[in-house]
């Protein structure tokens, strides 16, 4: 609990989230406060109807979990007070750089300007109210901004970027229990603070205690069942694809990615951009299509559980995928641009970041009887881990309704058929 304790925010995840004064007026911010207006998983309320939360609870929620994080003694003795609020302040405004919807407007960001929404976060932080705002309550704001998006590099102190951005951060412990929370797509318990309580640092690195290896493995098994079953749901998926389609048809008229200063980014969030997308004439028909549930359909779907030269052409090359919906379109007959091929690791899936795509470690390690901590390799000590780590990618043919059936046997006939046991259920 903040020492300097102001008051409290009642959160449905964690409980009573306690602030300090100095923490509520940067939540009281514009940047933060437009938060309430960027839902977290847009899209996903066409299957899941209560994950309607919003970046603004995720962000306390991160903020929360990170002053868990530093309260831990084994991180706590290697930092100072002012290193410890600063992650906290950092770990609440992580998500300020967010567009519209989310990551679906991370995709126009990325097409047109070749940025993320990291590199919104930091320049928001650093240009807007917040520079100012920081400044009078003594953060520095550069630090804060590198910090926020696991950029200081602080020599000796890597620990101090990975609690934000690494593989078990408090970002991803956060939004793994809010998002199956909300969805109310729960695949088992994930003990979040068992996995806190036993962070350490190894060299400068966090690293996770092996006693904790269940909530380990737990955590493991929920983010890529969340994958599959919340952030890569056939249906969620097509009404992000539907959004960031009206998204770049519109773009050229109501200049989108047009902005100059930080006020002019901050002036859209979902509720202002839909009513633009609604009133503008390329994107309309998109918007009154989702507004009735009037979704593309999903005419081909495959899973990859190995590397092969032209899959990872199609999940990494957006002129390949083009070239294929060509293909694609002209072996069925049906326009170019009534076809669209969907992979994960296109930046409007959230989080697609985080995706079990590669083989990955986590830092892990046991105590010798003597008290030495001694590093391993999960993948060595976790039969689960070592199945799960593997590689995995899902490619999915979208269409409207009308095309489904030629589009999908034209897809299977260039991409080859489906195997009985990957086919979808209607």
């Amino acid at each position: 609990m903040p020492t300097d304790f102001w008051g409290e925010i009642k959160d449905p995840v964690h409980g009573y989230v306690y602030i300090t004064a100095e923490e509520r007026e940067i939540i009281d911010s514009f940047p933060v406060q437009r938060l309430h207006r960027l839902r977290q998983l847009a899209g996903s309320e066409y299957v899941y109807p209560g994950a309607n939360h919003t970046r603004f609870e995720h962000s306390v929620g991160v903020m929360y979990l990170a002053g868990r994080v530093v309260e831990n003694p084994n991180i706590s003795k290697r930092i100072n007070e002012d290193e410890a609020e600063n992650v906290r302040i950092a770990a609440l405004l992580h998500d300020v750089g967010h567009g519209p919807f989310s990551h679906i407007f991370e995709h126009l960001l990325d097409k047109e300007l070749q940025k993320t929404h990291e590199d919104m976060t930091s320049w928001i932080i650093k240009n807007s109210e917040l520079e100012e705002i920081l400044s009078k309550l003594g953060y520095n704001a550069d630090k804060i901004a590198k910090l926020a998006v696991g950029r200081l590099h602080k020599p000796k102190k890597a620990f101090l970027d990975q609690i934000i951005s690494s593989s078990v951060d408090v970002d991803k412990l956060d939004f793994v229990v809010r998002d199956t929370y909300h969805t109310g797509a729960e695949y088992g318990y994930v003990d979040v603070f068992r996995l806190i309580q036993t962070l350490d640092v190894l060299d400068e690195d966090l690293a996770v205690y092996l006693g904790a290896l269940s909530a380990l493995e737990s955590f493991i098994i929920a983010r890529i069942e969340s994958f599959k079953s919340i952030y890569f749901h056939r249906v969620g998926r097509a009404a992000q694809i539907m959004i960031a389609k009206a998204l770049e048809k519109a773009n050229e008229e109501l200049g989108l990615v047009d902005f100059k200063t930080p006020e002019e980014y901050l002036a859209m969030d979902d509720y202002t951009v839909w009513t633009m997308l609604k009133n503008c004439e390329k994107s309309r028909e998109i918007i009154r299509k989702l507004e009735r549930r009037k979704m593309m359909k999903c005419a081909y779907e495959k899973t990859f559980y190995e590397k092969d030269t032209m899959v990872s052409n199609i999940f990494s090359r957006e002129n390949y995928r083009r070239q294929l919906q060509a293909e694609i379109a002209e072996e069925a007959k049906v326009e170019t641009d009534r076809i669209t091929i969907d992979v994960p690791t296109v930046t409007s899936v959230p989080y697609h970041h985080s995706v079990l795509m590669e083989p990955w470690e986590i830092p892990v390690f046991y105590k010798t009887q003597k008290g030495n901590r001694i590093p391993q390799r999960l993948s060595e000590v976790s039969k689960i881990f070592d199945v799960l780590k593997g590689f995995i990618n899902i490619l999915r043919v979208y269409t409207d309704e009308k095309n489904r059936e030629k589009v999908g046997n034209a897809a299977s006939k260039i991409l080859g058929e489906i195997p009985l046991s990957a086919k979808i259920s209607y």
